[in-house]
């Protein structure tokens, strides 16, 4: 297949590339910078250009890009950086795969564009699958733009699944800087540790999104674990994993002084979200515990 990647330097992004090759894959990779490689194609998402040809003989685009939602404290600012770094991307790659299928109409195409988990928001004890409505916060209404974006690619009858992610775990990301606070010992639940989190591994993340390349699947696909776990049940699964106590909580008010409002909505909220799209569809996974997933990406097999 020739894929195309954006977000291709992110934590997914890179070992989704890195996987789709060693399958034999042509992937073309759309970088915002000056092209480095053979593989890389310039793009300019916040004005929406990309060059017509890029996309004409592709079979799937892989939409990854976007800021990190927690790289930055939550200035309004920056929560238009969030929005509009995905909603620009989106509708760049989903008016460029509409035009190409105008062109060539006969090309079977997919469009697998990312989401979230937080389209819910927070959702309490209720579980959530791809049925259940959107939440009424500002990470739900990112979600909602995000995924509404995708509208011209839908309209020319492309294939468009929304990648509702959780918590990817893996020896980056967010795993890579909480791992030495629990090391040392004072690692421990987050406010009452009561919120859920719903995990996936890396290699199940990039597994799914593989999966979901050639399987019949639209609309919204949650790509999270098939066992969620509270907060304080993932705590006490690292402390595990790394044999280190986690007696030590955080408090909600401290985390909310030190994060601003992406405590409230990143940290402390959350989603009992279960993949019954991609268990529906055949997906198997190799990591359906979290503990086997937290050993799997900090190598503590």
């Amino acid at each position: 297949m020739r894929i195309a990647v954006t977000g291709s330097s992110g934590l997914v992004g890179t070992e989704l590339v890195r996987t789709l090759q060693a399958d034999g894959h042509e992937v073309r990779r759309l970088v915002r910078r000056t092209p480095r490689t053979a593989d890389e194609h310039r793009w300019d998402p916040a004005h929406r250009q990309l060059d017509d040809g890029v996309l004409a003989d592709v079979d799937a685009v892989v939409n990854l890009a976007g800021v990190g939602i927690g790289d930055k404290r939550w200035t309004d600012a920056y929560k238009r950086e969030v929005v509009d770094s995905r909603v620009d991307s989106t509708a760049t790659v989903a008016a460029a795969l509409a035009q190409a299928a105008a062109a060539d109409p006969d090309r079977p195409r997919a469009l697998l564009s990312a989401s979230a988990v937080g389209f819910y928001g927070d959702g309490g004890d209720q579980v959530l699958d791809e049925s259940s409505p959107a939440g009424s916060d500002f990470l739900a209404d990112v979600c909602v733009q995000w995924e509404a974006a995708t509208a011209p690619a839908e309209t020319a009858g492309i294939r468009v699944a929304h990648l509702r992610t959780g918590l990817v775990l893996a020896r980056g990301g967010m795993m890579a800087k909480i791992r030495p606070l629990f090391q040392l010992g004072v690692g421990g639940k987050l406010g009452s540790g009561d919120q859920w989190w719903p995990w996936i591994s890396l290699r199940d993340e990039v597994d799914a999104i593989r999966f979901l390349l050639t399987a019949d699947v639209a609309g919204p696909v949650n790509l999270t674990g098939p066992e969620p776990v509270t907060n304080a049940a993932f705590t006490q699964a690292l402390g595990r994993v790394l044999h280190r106590p986690t007696v030590l909580p955080v408090p909600g008010f401290a985390l909310s002084a030190v994060l601003g409002e992406f405590a409230q909505l990143g940290v402390l909220a959350g989603q009992r979200a279960l993949p019954r799209v991609l268990m529906e569809a055949g997906f198997t996974f190799t990591h359906g515990d979290v503990e086997s997933a937290l050993r799997w990406a900090l190598d503590q097999h």
